[in-house]
């Protein structure tokens, strides 16, 4: 049962005994009423008198209690209507604060995607240790891909696009851990187009910036034949007689005697 049940049951007690109050206090009048005789006038007068201030006191009485009761009822009333105000108001923070929780979780989410995807963008641009011709290096992302797109091309047979793409390479990154595989390959790919002239200045290159580059001698030897096909035999046979004095231990210098032999 809940309290403001219980109060009104309470209000309903009280109220009972008071009207059994007035009943005893209108039997007494009668008793006194009915030996009223056996007094003077100015007993019966008092007696009388005193039976109305009693019953104007248990009227009063009344009258107040039922004043009292319908005050404590407007004020129960009103104290339901603030607890439901309170339950309400409490419901409605429990839901705020939960949209919040979930506001915030979502916050977080975001910003961590936003910190992988930084994370993710900083390594495309953060340069990587590779290894070509028995050389390493760090090269940046863009340079290596560019690198391995040239060479892809040129092992396709492409010799005009590679030459292309080993130009804009070597143009674009003067300063590359590739440079010298570069320029060998791009020598190749003009003396496969028959452009001999630029491939011997190429290869004379790789053989200026690192003639200790593992493609060094073979760069010799593609020199070699550039100007046998340029018919500058005295040319090739000294190019051919360095390479063997310059790399002698290499594969390139045993095909350099075996050119020498049948050079004219």
């Amino acid at each position: 049962m809940s309290s403001l049940s219980l109060t009104v049951k309470r209000f309903s007690l009280s109220r009972a005994r008071l009207g059994r109050a007035a009943l005893v206090s209108l039997a007494c009048l009668w008793l006194s009423a009915a030996h009223a005789g056996l007094f003077d006038d100015d007993e019966a007068r008092k007696a009388i008198l005193d039976l109305r201030q009693r019953v104007e006191s248990t009227r009063e009485d009344l009258r107040k209690s039922n004043d009292d009761n319908a005050q404590m009822r407007r004020s129960l009333v009103d104290l339901q209507s603030q607890i439901e105000s309170l339950r309400a108001d409490l419901a409605k923070m429990t839901g705020q604060n939960e949209q919040l929780a979930r506001d915030v979780s979502e916050l977080q989410r975001r910003q961590k995607d936003i910190a992988q995807g930084v994370d993710d963008r900083l390594r495309k641009f953060e340069p990587t240790k590779v290894a070509v011709d028995g050389r390493e290096f760090t090269a940046d992302p863009a340079e290596k891909r560019d690198f391995e797109a040239a060479l892809a091309v040129f092992r396709k047979g492409d010799f005009p696009a590679a030459q292309t793409a080993f130009v804009d390479f070597v143009k674009r990154y003067p300063q590359s851990g590739y440079g010298p595989s570069a320029l060998f390959w791009l020598g190749n790919a003009q003396y496969a187009t028959r452009d001999y002239k630029e491939a011997i200045a190429n290869f004379r290159s790789l053989l200026a910036q690192a003639p200790d580059h593992a493609r060094a001698p073979d760069a010799a030897l593609s020199i070699a034949n550039c100007q046998i096909e340029l018919k500058d035999s005295r040319s090739a046979r000294k190019t051919l007689e360095d390479l063997v004095k310059a790399y002698p231990q290499s594969e390139a210098a045993q095909a350099a005697k075996d050119r020498l032999t049948r050079l004219k």
